[in-house]
């Protein structure tokens, strides 16, 4: 059973070595910031111009440099950190890579970051060649690495980074299951994260190093359990589940959320907070009081006239893409985390509908696409491509194949059987229908598969299509790896979804029980 305490609790519970406290600083942290250089709106989709002027917006670097500089300047010792997943998610990923995303982070001062899964989107070859644009360093534990040229000088397990004369210990985490997730390529592999920690603090101890933060991109439950099962981790600066912690509505449990004497902090995603968090330790190294709040990153935040000038000259080739409209849709379709990964969801139906309409008279049957490759919602109105590419931003292509009933069970089975941790792997179909039971155990949780109308025949042979991504084992479909006549150079996503859009619109999204979540 893990030990949580609220924050108020937590402070409490410490406040007793507080007097002998002997030195003080404030973590401030981003996760999960996916290129979003440019103010978001509450879809976390670009925020237009006219909403940006109107204080509608949140987000953007150069409201997050304004708020860091203010946080610094109020005195005392800072730290600056990332939980992981600067790259992709918008198309200044798509024409920069890392290079924008290592210049802004560099602009900001970070003293470090962790590899998140998406860091390894184009392979070790952008990542490293990232990790050498930075002036920090980039940290990874659980993987080795040692095989892999790209990467083999650019990231280390853990650094030493000094303020005002003491030695604070980082240790960098990215998912087990990154080769799932992304192109991490064979000579990578990664490793169990409590292993990993364990013996990055083990080490830094005996090098005399008494305060440890690890930087995680491992997901809030992946912490909660580090917390628990190792010894010695003061902070854990979390990403990759884009959880807010704190007492504000929509919040997952408290900031900082403490197991034992260890903090665990997350601060969303995409920019639009800052996460800052006081700590203090006593002459022992010992953590004696940590508490704070992330910090909305809104209207009220002023930004800063050079980063907007900057970035108003990096979207200058992206502006003719991104304005174009493509249709029209009577109301916002929801293509939120919380519900295209764990049921049926509006946007999940639109692209599943648009990949199959696509492919339909090929002889395709179903489609099937990750609910973690949706990445935004779409508001009411006008729909530009710059919306659609921002929640489809990954430039995966359509890829066709044959399976058997049996094998689209396994998929179905594998898709939801990580609801609790709102996976990526959430499937979201079309030309189909089926039964969840949450309460079940994964491998048992789907019934009542039916492709057109009737039982799925576990021998009989089904027309899939899905993203490239996908069918070849991203987000554990490993069972598609082996398909039959696999065609994975079918036309852009995001392009489908637009076209499909344009023809039907003006659009009004949906659901329409084609998933039945049970067991919740």
């Amino acid at each position: 059973m893990i030990a949580r305490v609220s924050t108020a609790t937590a402070a409490l519970a410490l406040v007793a070595g507080a007097a002998q406290a002997d030195f003080s600083m404030t973590i401030l942290h981003t996760n999960d910031f996916h290129s979003r250089f440019e103010p978001i709106n509450g879809y976390d989709s670009t925020c237009s111009a006219e909403d940006n002027e109107a204080g509608e917006c949140f987000g953007g670097t150069a409201r997050l440099i304004t708020a860091i500089e203010a946080a610094r300047e109020e005195g005392g010792t800072t730290l600056l950190v990332d939980g992981g997943d600067q790259f992709q998610g918008t198309l200044f990923y798509t024409e920069y890579k890392g290079a924008l995303a290592a210049e802004m982070m560099n602009r900001l001062g970070y003293d470090a970051m962790t590899v998140g899964n998406h860091e390894f989107d184009d392979g070790p070859e952008v990542l490293g060649e990232f990790a050498r644009t930075i002036d920090f360093p980039i940290l990874m534990s659980n993987a080795d690495i040692s095989a892999e040229p790209e990467l083999v000088d650019a990231i280390r397990p853990s650094v030493v980074v000094e303020k005002a004369g003491e030695r604070i210990g980082l240790i960098g985490l990215t998912p087990e299951d990154t080769a799932e997730l992304a192109a991490p390529g064979p000579n990578v592999t990664f490793s169990d994260p409590v292993a990993a920690v364990q013996a990055e603090v083990d080490r830094l101890t005996e090098e005399g190093v008494t305060k440890i933060v690890v930087l995680s991109h491992s997901g809030y439950g992946t912490d909660l359990r580090v917390a628990e099962e190792t010894t010695g981790v003061d902070v854990i600066v979390g990403g990759h589940t884009n959880t807010l912690l704190g007492d504000m509505e929509g919040a997952s449990g408290p900031y900082p959320t403490m197991v034992g004497e260890t903090a665990i902090v997350q601060a969303y995603a995409y920019g639009k907070y800052l996460g800052e968090l006081s700590v203090t330790f006593d002459d022992a190294g010992t953590l004696t009081e940590a508490s704070g709040q992330p910090l909305l990153i809104d209207a009220t935040v002023e930004e800063d006239a050079e980063i907007v000038s900057r970035i108003e000259e990096a979207a200058a080739p992206l502006d003719e893409i991104r304005r174009e409209v493509v249709a029209e849709t009577g109301s916002e379709i929801d293509g939120s985390r919380e519900a295209c990964r764990a049921g049926e969801c509006q946007m999940g139906n639109l692209v599943a509908d648009a990949m199959l309409d696509r492919v339909r008279d090929q002889g395709i049957d179903v489609a099937l696409n990750n609910g973690g490759g949706l990445r935004a919602s779409i508001d009411e109105g006008e729909v530009t491509m710059g919306e659609v590419l921002t929640v489809l931003p990954f430039q995966n292509t359509l890829s066709t194949f044959y399976v058997t009933g049996a094998t689209l069970k396994e998929a179905l089975e594998s898709g939801v059987a990580q609801i609790e941790e709102e996976a990526g792997r959430f499937p979201q179909v079309a030309g189909m229908t089926f039964t969840v039971d949450a309460s079940a155990e994964p491998g048992a949780r789907v019934s009542e598969v039916m492709v057109d109308g009737a039982a799925l025949d576990p021998e009989a042979t089904y027309g899939v299509v899905s993203n490239n991504y996908v069918r070849n084992g991203g987000d554990g479909y490993e069972m598609f790896v082996d398909a039959q006549d696999p065609y994975d150079y079918g036309p852009d996503l995001a392009d489908v979804t637009a076209d499909y859009l344009a023809e039907v619109g003006p659009y009004e999204p949906y659901t329409d029980g084609r998933i039945t979540m049970t067991g919740q």
